[in-house]
Formats: C-alpha cells, sequence, structure tokens
C-alpha cells in the first residue's frame, strides 16, 4: 500500500483509520486498497493500535421516533469511517442508563456518544477518565476534556412559547419525558423561565416517550376541567401521542387545542394536520457528534463545545386560541 500510494506506512495506516490526513489523501489510500483488494484484518489492527473499532451508541429511548432517527444516521456515519456502532437503549431510566455506560466501558469500546436520560449523574465524571464521551443534547456537568453537541434550550422554549403567544394561548400544557428524579433539565428550567416572562400559565406534564403511555397522560389532561388551549410537547413521539388522545376525546387540532413538537421528525410534516415543531437538523448534529466522537478518541485531550441553534417549523397543528 505505501509502494503503491508514494506515502509512508504510517500516513497509509492514518488515512485508512480517517484520522491525520486530508480528505483527499484518505480517498486516493481508499482507492488504491480496492484496486489492489486491501482489506486490513479487525482482529490485527485493533491488536496494533490498541483500539477496537467500535464506538458506543447509548440512547436514552428508542421508544423515541427522533432518536431512532438519530441512531440510524449516528451508525450509518460512523461506518463510513471504519468504525462501528453499537447502539443501546436505556429506555427513560437512569439506573439503566448507568449500567449501560458501564458495560459499554467495560467492553472496551473506543468512544460513547450518549443522549443523557440524566446528564447530571454522577458516574459520567468517573467514565470519563477512562473513555472518550461526547453528549447530544444536554452538556455532562462536571465532565472535562471531552465533547458536546448541546442544543440552544432556551431560543427553542422561547420559539415555541413566543409563537403560542402570539396566537393568544394562555393556558399551556408542557409534556417533558424528564424524570422527578432528574429535575434539572435545561429544557424544562426554561420553560418556567419564559412562561413567567410572557405571562402564561404554564403546566409540566410528565409523559414517557411511548405513544401509549404518552396518549393515557394526554386524555387524563385534555378530559378534565380547565383544559389548555395549547400542548407543547418535549420531542414529536410526545406530540404523537396527544393527537391520539384528541381524536378518541373528539377533539379537533387545531380548532379545540394546539399542538407544537419539538425535533421536527420527518413523520410530523405528514400527520393529519402536519405537525409545527421545533427543528434542530438531525443531519447536522450527527455529523456534528460524529466528528466529535472521532477527534476525542484520536486526541483525548480535547474539548469541543458545539451548539446548535433551532428553526421553528409552523404547520397548521397550531392556530388561534379558542373562545370558550
Amino acid at each position: 500500500m505505501a509502494r503503491a500510494t508514494g506515502l509512508s506506512p504510517a500516513a497509509v495506516s492514518y488515512a485508512l483509520r480517517g484520522i491525520q490526513t486530508s480528505a483527499q489523501t484518505q480517498e486516493r489510500v481508499r482507492r488504491a486498497a480496492a484496486e489492489l483488494g486491501y482489506e486490513a484484518h479487525p482482529i490485527a489492527r485493533a491488536l496494533a493500535s490498541g483500539r477496537t473499532g467500535m464506538v458506543g451508541l447509548l440512547c436514552g429511548s428508542l421508544e423515541d421516533y427522533w432518536q431512532q432517527s438519530l441512531a440510524v444516521g449516528i451508525g450509518r456515519a460512523l461506518l463510513a469511517r471504519d468504525r462501528y456502532a453499537l447502539i443501546l437503549d436505556a429506555a427513560g431510566d437512569p439506573a439503566r442508563e448507568q449500567a449501560l455506560a458501564l458495560r459499554l466501558r467495560d467492553q472496551r469500546v473506543d468512544g460513547l456518544i450518549v443522549q443523557p436520560v440524566d446528564p447530571a449523574a454522577g458516574f459520567w465524571t468517573e467514565l470519563a477518565e477512562h473513555l472518550p464521551v461526547v453528549s447530544v443534547g444536554d452538556a455532562l456537568p462536571g465532565v472535562r476534556d471531552q465533547g458536546e453537541v448541546v442544543f440552544d434550550n432556551r431560543h427553542g422554549v422561547t420559539l415555541a412559547l413566543e409563537h403560542l403567544y402570539g396566537l393568544g394561548h394562555r393556558r399551556i400544557a408542557v409534556f417533558t419525558p424528564t424524570r422527578p428524579s432528574t429535575p434539572d433539565r435545561p429544557a424544562d428550567v426554561h420553560v418556567e423561565a419564559e412562561a413567567a416572562r410572557l405571562g402564561v400559565e404554564a403546566t409540566l406534564v410528565t409523559a414517557g416517550q411511548a405513544i401509549p403511555q404518552t396518549t393515557a397522560a394526554a386524555t387524563a389532561l385534555l378530559a378534565g376541567p380547565g383544559r389548555p388551549t395549547a400542548v407543547f410537547c418535549f420531542s414529536d413521539s410526545i406530540a404523537y401521542g396527544v393527537y391520539a388522545a384528541t381524536r378518541a376525546l373528539g377533539l379537533a387540532v387545531p380548532g379545540d387545542i394546539s399542538v407544537c413538537g419539538y425535533d421536527d421528525h420527518p413523520v410530523s410534516a405528514l400527520l393529519t394536520p402536519p405537525l409545527t415543531s421545533v427543528d434542530w437538523n438531525i443531519e447536522g448534529i450527527v455529523t456534528d457528534a460524529v466528528q466529535l466522537v472521532v477527534d476525542t478518541i484520536d486526541e483525548p485531550s480535547a474539548h469541543h463545545r458545539i451548539v446548535r441553534t433551532p428553526s421553528l417549523r409552523v404547520r397548521p397543528s397550531t392556530g388561534p386560541a379558542p373562545n370558550w
């Protein structure tokens, strides 16, 4: 390979692993490898490099459709970098999240991408001392020398609540997957601050990511007295459960109740009516997360922080508040 490309053996090795070389050099080496029928033996490469080529992807809950899409995108992007994703599901359970994170460490993955259920958990600091960690969505307080792709939740919450406020809504239910044991997630905190600023009555409702759970929670709320005129959901998957509840109760969206989501899953544009949602650009998040985990694996002392700024996709699921 070195002779065929005119590069040093070290440069060839770096190019095949997608590190410390230009994109043009990497393409040149891969083309030569294909022409020569070269294929690196994974066990030999792992022994030589001390790496497995595996990157753990610990999802907060794969019942959330957006997280499913993110997992698919990250898995494919890692494969394009000659790395492989080991995807695990915390199922919204902080204890399960910790157990799976430590298991990935023990299986000697090269790095970890995590969408944390409990970003404030103390074990993240200890884990990051042994394993490159990149968090997506929320930062991990106390963790240093790692990577993070965080969301400007203040801006996202402001976009949604100001939109609903501008339509005349003053009683808004906010559906969140946050558990009582993890009360300090930035998005939830910003809801209270923005509601106070706007003079809006915002009621936080805990709901799981699974549609049956969310449907039950939304049905109980919307069937009760003094129901809100709008619902803001911290994931589109939760909003789908709200849609199911409105159908069961014979409520019209948006005539009786406006609904707003938070991650603009592709399915959301296909609903009846199409769902207004906060868009975080999932393709950009995939690119950022994969690049950060590769950089953090190759340069453990580096710390990178990327903040994603959202936009609001206004669709017919939100309309003027009804006059009761």
